[in-house]
């Protein structure tokens, strides 16, 4: 049985590993010259030679075991491809007031800062916690590696545990709503509003569910792949390939050509395939007997699939936000920084009020800086960082993104030097910049939008397109666009999800 694969994003390598595993041939077509799709590298280099790598993308990695376990199904062992280290802080957290506090792995001192720098009872920590573990217990067999639009995932033990746990849900409830009657001190509600951004949603409009979010960092953890995050990437794409996965980059698909009910191949924009290993030319319509899509799902119809009936209620949904990213070569080290530092807005609601209703970017917007070089100290020249600095960006609408970039860059500048009280323009050496007509082009994600559809309504989850086609019997669809979402861990789920359903339709 051969296979094809269009789009090398972590959900598409993770298909094909899967795929492999069963015994498929698979042929797996990428745009770019790389795989990884936003899980991808590149480097500046400053004037005196000093190189400075960034990751392009994600930069928080959470459930290691969804990666381990592609390689354990493959019969390996993950540490002879890929490792990691679990973290000891989470995340450093800066307001302009001059408060700082530090969200530690270890539970009793994480609650223990929360008491000293805010004077919140540690306890209310620990409850928000066992709230959030309680949420993933009871939703993730159900919602995480099942499909949603299958009948089957609605009957049984693990339905029946989640119709009886539904109030303890928070579906008729906002995030905000819920972390207010949890926390009193509101820089708190703010720390754990956050989490809402992390499936690019407003938390002053999502429901209360997604405070399942905490949970995935603070009670599994947080880690960092020693060889940066694009490891992850390129442990995967070797483990695929040492399965017999044929990668075509440079090798654009055009179409996912049908004949009634069926699937029946994809034809391809360019007949230089640039491929791993080297492959001779092939025709132009490549005939297969099951597809597999990682694109964006909006774009997979509008462009793949034209003449297809269009599931226009879902592809019309509205988007998650997207973001713009400076990549700055910083001439110096900072000590009161770590891996993942975030800066807060002074106005949380109003800058989701300009991001979601106005399409606007916030003046005092809220900054994550991630410094990879404070754990592999060679992503940066001696002596000095890379920051990955994250704006949440409104996702591409037409707005004028010049203007944008340019005050964007005077306001982070103007927060992070009042912040850490130093200049920090003088400190940058390189620069790159990613907003989100980039990330479109880049990733063909509509809109430019991080995680596909945003979350902000308690149907959102069911708005998500599913894992297989309704029109055709051996289409499938993976990644951060259709069910369970965005980010790594929901992107891996995707694959295990759709290639399950591919074992049950043969």
């Amino acid at each position: 049985m051969k296979a094809a694969i269009i789009g090398a994003g972590i959900a598409g390598i993770a298909s094909s590993i899967r795929l492999a595993v069963k015994g498929y041939e698979v042929d797996v077509y990428e745009a770019n010259a790389y795989p990884g799709g936003k899980l991808s590298t590149f480097a500046n280099t400053a004037a005196d030679g000093g190189l400075y790598r960034f990751d392009a993308g994600p930069s928080l990695f959470t459930m290691p075991e969804l990666v381990d376990d592609l390689f354990r199904i493959a019969g390996c062992n993950p540490a002879d491809y890929f490792d990691y280290i679990r973290l000891d802080e989470t995340c450093r957290y800066f307001w302009d007031d001059g408060t700082r506090l530090t969200a530690w792995a270890d539970h009793t001192r994480f609650a223990r800062e929360v008491e000293t720098v805010l004077g919140e009872p540690g306890q209310h920590l620990l409850d928000q916690l066992a709230d959030s573990a309680l949420k993933y217990d009871v939703t993730e067999k159900l919602f995480l590696h099942r499909s949603l639009h299958k009948l089957g995932t609605w009957i049984g033990r693990d339905a029946l545990r989640g119709y009886l746990n539904l109030p303890k849900l928070g579906v008729f409830s906002t995030m905000n709503a819920a972390n207010e009657r949890r926390f009193q001190h509101p820089k708190l509600v703010q720390l754990f509003n956050r989490y809402a951004t992390y499936n690019g949603s407003d938390p002053y409009q999502t429901p209360a569910t997604l405070n399942i979010i905490p949970h995935l960092e603070y009670n599994i953890g947080a880690f960092f792949p020693k060889k940066g995050m694009v490891s992850i990437t390129d442990s995967l794409v070797q483990l695929a390939m040492d399965l017999g996965v044929r990668f075509h980059f440079n090798t654009r698909v055009d179409e996912i050509v049908t004949e009634g009910k069926q699937v029946i191949g994809v034809r391809i924009a360019d007949l230089r395939l640039k491929s791993l290993p080297p492959s001779p030319p092939t025709p132009r319509l490549l005939p297969f007997d099951l597809v597999i899509s990682n694109m964006d799902v909006v774009n997979a119809f509008r462009k793949l699939l034209p003449n297809a009936n269009q599931p226009e209620r879902i592809l019309r949904q509205p988007k998650s936000s997207s973001g713009l990213i400076f990549y700055w070569g910083i001439n110096r080290e900072f000590a009161e920084l770590d891996l993942h530092n975030i800066f807060f807005s002074n106005d949380y609601r109003a800058e989701f009020h300009h991001l979601f209703n106005q399409h606007k970017l916030y003046d005092d917007p809220t900054i994550y800086l991630n410094i990879t070089s404070k754990h592999k100290p060679d992503d940066a020249p001696a002596g000095r960082e890379n920051w990955f600095i994250l704006l949440n960006a409104p996702n591409n609408t037409g707005q004028d993104w010049d203007g944008i970039i340019a005050e964007a860059r005077q306001n982070v500048i103007r927060k992070l030097s009042h912040v850490l009280g130093v200049e920090v323009a003088s400190l940058i050496e390189t620069e790159s910049v990613l907003d989100p007509r980039s990330i479109e082009a880049r990733t063909s994600s509509s809109q430019g939008a991080l995680y596909g559809n945003s979350s902000n309504n308690r149907f959102a989850a069911f708005l998500r397109h599913a894992n297989f086609s309704h029109q055709f019997s051996n289409l499938y669809f993976v990644g951060g666009s259709v069910h369970p979402g965005g980010g790594i861990p929901l992107c891996l789920l995707s694959a295990k999800i759709a290639t399950e359903l591919i074992d049950a339709q043969v």
